[in-house]
């Protein structure tokens, strides 16, 4: 329990144990308030069982829940009429941030009382992440605010090309090439500490380490990337990598892809898509077509039984684009499953169990067998901000989603894949919010009001065959924004252009040009005053 002491008389925290509860009583805490619903989530504890451990130890307990975002009037009323005579108040929410909101609500008097800096913050800009989304908006800053002192949290050795991996599954490009030295690729002039974060303290502008270090900063951008839940699938952790079972979406398993699709002559291969969000949702099809395609120019594809199953129901989002990929699913003749969910792998004995509902709605499992299976995992935000104050409901930092500035916290933005922004968690996505947030905290810094925003840009090249891509280009509901005339490529159609464009110009674009600030193409749009 992280304790957060709002005055003298009341504190917050996340989520407390019946142990904190002892902790509490020993610290003089009288009344504990709960401002979490029960059942918010898997494994939480309910409300009735730390009001029996409070009742035990003589303190009051009172439940006052509201979900994230929708807090009302009376919720506050009621809360400050609890508050009323109570000498030692600690509240405590899934994350703290509900029980520092209603406090501030209930006192507007006192929350807006202003603080007095007694120290000055270590770095202008912290940036937690130093993936795609963190370099660049690092970059970025930097070209128009050469002077800023920003400080990059990340503890990993080695920045990938991600994008690059489809190709190494199939066979295009070697997996070293898309890996280079973290150190190699932080920007000049910022400051790299190489480790993890613990949780965030904004009301204190402070990132917690996980040494419990304190880094403080004027400004925060949070771009810590997404969490492949592999534990989420029973006994797919242990055949990782085994037994036929491979993923392109990791960097040591994608040359095993290209050596299963090389090797399998006959059989079944199954390819899994999970339900949103994850990041470059048809990845799980490109790894699906590129083995195809192998197949289907060795004389194999006759012999091979190829199937999809997606936890979702449609094969694309972007009906614009369906065609053309429903046109390379006829041709690769493969069995496409929807409403399939992958839940188990027995690797040894090759079999895969899907949950799905039979013909009256009922939920059912579905075992198959397989000779090659290809996961894309479950995903979701890292532990570390699902359990920060920063987040909405379903864990993803809580912006706005044109500014990508946080809806409570003025100084801090998130972009990239763990924000709650309704667009496609690509790179190209990135490619435009970096630039959007480096000119919006740039404005800010000269006291101008903020004016840049992303229109939900992002682009997926679906590559389905060795030398063509349908490059899918969308914004914000599923509008189709190409970015170049349709003369030159046609996104209704699997094109060479595109190709080209994924295998040759976008890797040193991205080592090159958006790792370094340059911002081709991205210039932000400036909401009109």
């Amino acid at each position: 329990m992280i304790r957060k002491q709002i005055t003298d008389k009341y504190s917050v925290s996340e989520q407390i144990t019946l142990v904190d509860v002892n902790t509490l009583a020993k610290s003089g805490v009288t009344l504990i308030i709960c401002n979490r619903p029960d059942n918010e989530e898997d494994g939480q504890l309910a409300f009735a069982d730390i009001a029996s451990r409070a009742k035990e130890l003589n303190i009051g307990a009172v439940h006052i829940p509201f979900a994230g975002g929708k807090m009302q009037a009376a919720d506050a009323e009621l809360f400050k009429q609890t508050l009323v005579g109570a000498h030692n108040t600690h509240a405590y929410c899934r994350t703290g941030n509900r029980s520092s909101l209603i406090w501030q609500a209930a006192y507007p008097e006192q929350a807006e009382t202003p603080k007095i800096e007694t120290k000055k913050p270590e770095y202008d800009v912290v940036i937690v992440g130093a993936g795609t989304a963190g370099i660049s908006t690092a970059a970025s800053l930097l070209k128009r605010k050469p002077n800023l002192q920003i400080c990059l949290i990340d503890p990993a050795e080695s920045h990938f090309y991600q994008p690059g991996w489809t190709l190494v599954g199939g066979g295009v490009f070697k997996a070293g090439e898309t890996r280079r030295n973290m150190g190699d690729v932080i920007p000049n002039k910022t400051t790299w500490l190489k480790k993890a974060v613990k949780t965030f303290v904004p009301n204190d502008n402070k990132v917690i380490l996980e040494n419990d270090q304190e880094i403080t900063y004027r400004f925060l951008v949070v771009a810590a990337g997404i969490k492949l839940d592999w534990e989420a699938i029973e006994g797919l952790s242990e055949t990782l990598g085994r037994n036929g079972v491979t993923s392109n979406y990791r960097y040591d398993l994608a040359p095993y892809t290209w050596e299963l699709s090389k090797n399998l002559k006959s059989g079944k291969a199954i390819f899994t898509q999970p339900p949103m969000p994850i990041k470059c949702a048809g990845a799980p099809q490109k790894a699906m077509y590129l083995s195809c395609d192998h197949w289907f120019k060795q004389d194999s594809l006759k012999n091979i039984d190829v199937s999809f199953y997606n936890a979702g129901g449609v094969i694309f989002g972007v009906s614009e684009y369906v065609p053309a990929l429903e046109s390379y699913i006829e041709k690769y003749q493969i069995d496409t499953n929807f409403s399939h969910n992958l839940v188990k792998v027995d690797g040894p004995n090759k079999r895969a169990y899907f949950a799905s509902k039979d013909e009256n709605d009922q939920p059912i499992i579905i075992e198959t067998k397989f000779d090659m299976l290809h996961v894309c995992p479950p995903q979701t935000a890292p532990d570390f901000i699902r359990n920060s104050p920063l987040v909405d409901d379903a864990g993803w930092v809580d912006v706005d989603k044109e500014t990508l500035q946080h809806t409570s916290f003025d100084n801090i933005w998130s972009l990239g894949d763990v924000s709650n922004t309704p667009n496609a968690k690509t790179m190209a996505a990135v490619r435009k919010q970096a630039p959007v947030v480096a000119q919006n905290i740039s404005d800010v810094l000269d006291n101008h009001k903020i004016r840049a925003i992303y229109d939900g840009y992002g682009s997926c090249p679906l590559t389905v065959e060795v030398g063509k891509i349908v490059l899918a280009e969308f914004a914000y509901g599923g509008v189709v924004m190409p970015t170049f005339p349709k003369w030159l490529n046609d996104g209704s159609k699997a094109t060479t252009l595109a190709w080209i464009l994924k295998k040759d110009i976008l890797p040193p674009f991205y080592w090159h040009g958006m790792l370094k600030g340059h911002e081709w193409f991205v210039k932000p749009i400036m909401r009109k005053e």
